[in-house]
């Protein structure tokens, strides 16, 4: 198996983030533009429609964005440290922030058995890591780098960043079907100006049905569009961690291993899964069936560590057995 450098995975995962971005901004200008042009009649009423819907996602993401690492920490129950209560973290934490050219940033605990991480933050200078206990107990030092290089990528990368603009279109854009659909219900819908004289009646009632498809399926391919962005970032992630670190195995056996846990992350919720190193909510459980899949299988992202080093994908069996435990 040929090898690849972790600077072609990275520039392909970017690439990819980025059209996965411009799609959801082209099914927020369609269902805009269509929704408008139903309602009025008129080509400049779907503009209109889409910077509403645009400046409403924007204000509430606003306070998300300033405060919402605060709330994320407070909700996660973790607590901030220093080098006399967890040096060998803060240890590793500084010298891979050397190594990414960012300010060190807070470190936080969360006491609970399962390992798992997550970095949160609007930029690196307001930026957040918090650890699972579980995680410092199981994994050696090599592999704890792996993972806090995980970790420093997305806030190196801005992936906080870089997630909640996806996040405010994909939140624009089920404001903007529900809206819609609720008009047409309460008997709003379709009273533009009287374009039958000029021909232009039967073209506002094309956009109407086009408008009332993608109300309802464009909000689910938002959202499944906004998932690949979030496994996308993963990817560029594990490779950015292996740049810092020049150790993909550290990174692999982390991988492995808490995959292979079976221990649960209680503090894990709808709104804080896709925060974490590895989705914390394991296949077995049965609140599982309430989530769609915000990180890439374990599988994947281990091979395309392999692809690093030139190694064989993962065996079948061990393949099989590890997918039925992520």
């Amino acid at each position: 198996m040929a090898a690849t450098s972790f600077y072609a995975q990275k520039a392909a995962n970017q690439r990819n983030s980025l059209v996965l971005a411009a799609a959801v901004t082209v099914v927020l200008a369609a269902l805009g533009f269509s929704i408008g042009y139903a309602l009025t009649g008129y080509p400049e009423g779907g503009i209109a429609a889409t910077a509403i819907a645009v400046g409403l996602g924007v204000v509430m993401s606003l306070a998300t964005y300033f405060a919402g690492d605060s709330l994320v920490l407070g909700v996660s129950g973790a607590r901030q440290v220093d080098d006399k209560t967890a040096p060998q973290l803060l240890n590793v934490v500084r010298e891979l922030s050397l190594a990414a050219g960012i300010p060190v940033p807070r470190v936080f605990i969360i006491d609970d058995s399962a390992p798992n991480a997550f970095a949160t933050g609007r930029d690196p200078q307001h930026a957040s890591v918090a650890i699972t206990t579980g995680l410092l107990e199981k994994l050696d030092r090599e592999e704890l780098q792996g993972v806090i290089g995980h970790e420093l990528s997305h806030v190196r990368n801005l992936d906080i960043r870089f997630s909640l603009i996806v996040g405010v279109m994909v939140g624009s854009i089920a404001l903007l079907a529900d809206f819609f659909l609720r008009s047409l219900w309460w008997g709003g819908g379709g009273r533009g100006r009287d374009r039958d004289r000029d021909g232009g009646g039967g073209l506002q009632a094309l956009f109407m049905l086009l408008a009332i498809v993608l109300a309802v399926i464009a909000p689910i391919l938002a959202r499944l569009i906004q998932l690949a962005v979030s496994r996308q970032r993963e990817y560029l992630a594990d490779t950015s961690s292996v740049e810092l670190t020049r150790n993909p195995h550290g990174l692999e056996r982390a991988l492995a291993k808490i995959s292979a846990d079976r221990e649960v992350l209680e503090v894990a919720n709808r709104a804080t899964a896709h925060l974490y190193f590895t989705n914390p909510v394991k296949r077995w459980e049965s609140r599982s069936k309430d989530f769609m899949s915000t990180h890439p299988p374990i599988v994947e992202r281990i091979n395309r560590l392999r692809e690093l080093t030139g190694e064989q994908p993962l065996a079948a069996d061990d393949a099989q057995a590890m997918a039925g435990l992520q």
